[in-house]
């Protein structure tokens, strides 16, 4: 039986490499089918043949053969069986096993080293991402944002180098957050160019290039100059740090890391604010610029009055007309001779004198009072005009939301704030001038009265 499955062995090789040939050659079908012929003629042949040899044998030989065939069978059976088993046993333990693996990790990665660095990539994922630190260390290795996000979301063990790398990052990060550095990189242009710059970075809250402030766009991992600076004393604070190579200096440092700078530099301008009012607000503005005109120009005169009667009052006996108390003093002497015969008609011409020097004395009070009291209805009425603005972008809109009311409110609380501006300083203007005016007459009214009545005196007792 052996040789007879080699021998049928033998027949099928030769021929498949015969088909292959065939096939490799590229004969025709008539020739292929010719040695399909030819082989199974052979095959048949030698099975005849076998038959023929086992059929020739005696009892004793086809008894032992059988015997042969039979023991081979069982044990191969045998065989069989006991590699299944054996295969049954090894796949069982691998299971075992790897449920045992699974469970490892999963208690270390929940309780252990590897839950642990899982838990500080996410709780380091966003400030890495958001610090300004990476716009230095951009190119240096591989991207150390990714890297934490991966981390974070991790399925499996980290590895050794995981570990590694991650205290890497948080000492450079630890380090690099109190340092004060100066370095290269390309800075977004506030048209969207790319330029290189030499960056001050003061830790991870501020940096500066060019006296100009920076923000940090975590998206490209750059900074970009702010569109809007800081006020000029900050910008100067910058540019001397900038400038600087050692020793202590004062620096702009946002804790927010941006947060406080971005909404700093969004404050709106006096301009802003006063634009914002619109036409209410012009107005007011146009009528307290009058009201300081007229207020620094009256000051000027009432100081220049006042001190022209202070060289007078030393000087009595020379009148001059360049001041207020010369004046009087010079219509005095013109009515003294009458002075006996007609005191009153005298005392009428003192009074006189006098009073012309009053409106020069007193002039744009009036118009400060004015000011005063129409700086606060001004201011009204822009408070007025925003409110029925803010009503009607809530009817509009149909919501109450702060941002669409930021417009009315504004504008009304910006014309509350100029009128208020421009009443309250005037008010003490006006009642400055109004001091001012008031000593000088006092003193007209006090020389003039002691002058007539010294010279009634005289001429009484002559």
């Amino acid at each position: 039986m052996r040789s007879l499955k080699l021998s049928f062995t033998r027949v099928v090789t030769v021929l498949a490499v015969s088909l292959l040939a065939s096939g490799a050659g590229a004969q025709d079908r008539d020739q292929l089918l010719q040695d399909a012929r030819s082989f199974r003629e052979e095959a048949n042949r030698v099975s005849a043949q076998r038959e023929t040899d086992f059929r020739a044998a005696d009892a004793a030989t086809q008894t032992r053969l059988a015997s042969e065939a039979e023991a081979e069978n069982a044990r191969l059976e045998g065989l069989v069986k006991t590699s299944t088993d054996t295969y049954s046993a090894n796949d069982l333990r691998i299971q075992q096993l790897n449920a045992e693996l699974r469970a490892k990790a999963n208690e270390l990665g929940l309780s252990e080293v590897f839950g642990l660095a899982r838990q500080i990539s996410a709780d380091n994922t966003t400030e890495m991402a958001q610090s300004m630190i990476n716009a230095q260390f951009a190119g240096q290795g591989s991207d150390r944002v990714e890297f934490f996000r991966d981390l974070s979301t991790a399925t499996v063990n980290p590895t050794i180098a995981d570990l590694e790398q991650l205290t890497f990052e948080l000492q450079r990060e630890i380090t690099a957050s109190g340092q004060v550095a100066k370095f290269s990189t390309n800075v977004v242009q506030p048209n969207g160019d790319l330029v290189n710059a030499e960056v001050v970075r003061i830790g991870p809250f501020t940096a500066t290039t060019n006296g100009q402030f920076l923000s940090y766009l975590p998206n490209l991992a750059r900074l970009s100059i702010m569109p809007r600076q800081l006020p000029p004393e900050f910008v100067a604070t910058a540019a001397a740090l900038e400038v600087a190579s050692s020793g202590y200096l004062p620096a702009i440092v946002d804790p927010t890391r941006g947060v406080l700078t971005g909404l700093y530099v969004e404050r709106p301008t006096w301009g802003e604010r006063i634009h914002q009012g619109e036409e209410v607000g012009y107005i007011i503005i146009v009528v307290g610029s009058l009201g300081v005109l007229a207020f620094l120009v009256q000051l000027a005169y009432l100081i220049y009055a006042r001190l022209g009667v202070s060289r007078q009052m030393r000087n009595l006996d020379k009148p001059r007309a360049d001041n207020a108390l010369g004046r009087v003093l010079l219509a005095f002497r013109s009515d003294a001779a009458h002075i006996e015969e007609d005191a009153e008609v005298a005392e009428l011409r003192i009074s006189e004198a006098v009073l012309k020097e009053i409106p020069a004395l007193e002039r744009f009070q009036a118009f400060l009072r004015l000011a005063v009291a129409a700086g606060p209805l001004l201011g009204l009425v822009g408070t007025v005009v925003g409110m029925i603005i803010t009503f009607q972008s809530i009817t509009e809109s149909g919501s109450s939301d702060p941002k669409l009311m930021a417009a009315g409110i504004g504008q009304a609380m910006i014309a509350t704030v100029l009128g208020l501006g421009i009443a309250v300083p005037l008010l003490f203007g006006g009642a400055l001038l109004n001091s001012l005016s008031r000593s000088v007459v006092q003193v007209l009214d006090e020389q003039s009265a002691g002058l007539l009545a010294d010279q009634l005196e005289k001429r009484r007792h002559a």
